[in-house]
């Protein structure tokens, strides 16, 4: 029985990322054809190892955003500066207000001054391939929202650890079964387009301000709201890099996501989810004990190759050592539940984030 129920685990995740679909080329694309001004969004706090990055793909666009702003969110650094001479405009974000985060406080500013009739909103962390904004516009379902989960590059040996969350968050999308579905369970906050009308009738970030996974708040009311949801992978067009700082960061920044995460997505999808994560744990056991042949745990191994070389440039060992970055989410998973449980904050760039559910005064 132990056995079947870990083939089903593996066959669940399976499903759950069966196709990872990225934004289409658009058609017809060419010198002199008119492309819809985007406004290019990027809260920014701290983030002067990143954001010069980020504004020299945004130069190489083509077609180019109508304008890049960003929003300085109390930074100690010279993010301001850089942001600058990069050519952005940059906003001056007022500390949040009663009842709001750092995040959608510095993305709802942004959005009050942008005048184009689309927005893109970037972490600032991202990096856009040259095509990315066509492929983007021509991927945005009319009237909905277009997240993209950039490709990770993965470069420091505490980095493989994201290996985990990475998979379980794509999979808590439900954007990637074998079914094409434009209602997709959730979007991925680095990169977000969705029409300036369209994101005003859904209450923008407003509605999602005291929100930690603001991405899947504003998802969820898109799909209220009965507007398309699509959730794309972004190899080729789209990449970060995650928590470059230390393992302190990656401890920090996943504890404030996972749990709340978990809550935020469907209860099927999440059970599927949870069955592969269970499903591996046990295959691990079981060969660590001689319940399991060694050929179980090369299955594993090799089905961790398939999945992670599509979603960002993990090395070797991620796989062929899978139960390390999966016995580090677990206990990830585990601190952020018992945060959450407990009511207690997590220190994220200076400031004390709640992880608890924040309530959705605009829902009520």
């Amino acid at each position: 029985m132990t056995t079947v129920l870990a083939v089903a685990g593996l066959v669940a995740g399976t499903w759950l990322l069966a196709v990872v679909r990225v934004p289409g080329r658009p058609a017809g694309t060419g010198p002199g054809r008119a492309a819809p001004a985007v406004s290019v969004v990027v809260p920014a706090r701290d983030e002067a190892a990143s954001l010069p990055g980020l504004l020299v793909s945004l130069a190489r666009l083509e077609p180019p955003p109508a304008e890049v702003l960003v929003v300085d969110d109390g930074s100690t650094d010279a993010t301001a500066a850089l942001a600058r001479a990069g050519g952005a405009t940059v906003l001056t974000a007022p500390p949040p207000p009663a009842g709001w985060l750092g995040k959608p406080w510095a993305c709802h500013l942004g959005a009050e001054a942008a005048a184009g009739e689309h927005m893109l909103f970037l972490d600032a962390d991202t990096r856009l391939a040259p095509d990315a904004l066509g492929r983007l516009l021509a991927t945005l379902p009319a009237g909905g929202l277009l997240s993209v989960q950039p490709f990770h590059e993965v470069v420091r040996p505490h980095e493989q650890l994201s290996a985990v969350p990475n998979l379980v968050a794509m999979m808590g999308s439900a954007a990637f079964t074998p079914i094409p579905t434009d209602a997709a369970r959730a979007a991925f906050g680095p990169c977000l387009l969705v029409g300036a009308d369209a994101y005003r009738a859904v209450g923008g970030h407003a509605a999602v301000r005291g929100e930690v996974i603001e991405d899947v708040a504003l998802a969820r009311r898109f799909r209220a709201a009965g507007r398309p949801v699509r959730a794309l992978a972004g190899r080729g067009v789209a990449s970060f890099r995650m928590y470059p700082g230390g393992l302190g960061a990656l401890v920090e920044g996943w504890s404030k996501n996972l749990a709340r995460g978990a809550g935020g997505v469907g209860v099927p999808v999440a059970l599927a989810a949870a069955a592969w994560v269970a499903a591996c744990a046990a295959v691990a056991a079981g060969v660590g004990t001689g319940s399991l042949p060694p050929a179980a745990y090369l299955a594993v191994a090799a089905q961790w190759w398939w999945m992670l070389r599509r979603i960002g440039s993990f090395r070797w060992w991620a796989w062929a050592l899978w139960p390390v970055p999966l016995a580090a989410f677990v206990a990830l998973f585990l601190r952020s539940a018992a945060l959450t449980v407990a009511r207690r904050p997590v220190r994220w760039r200076g400031r004390r984030v709640a992880v608890v559910p924040a309530a959705r005064e605009a829902e009520t």
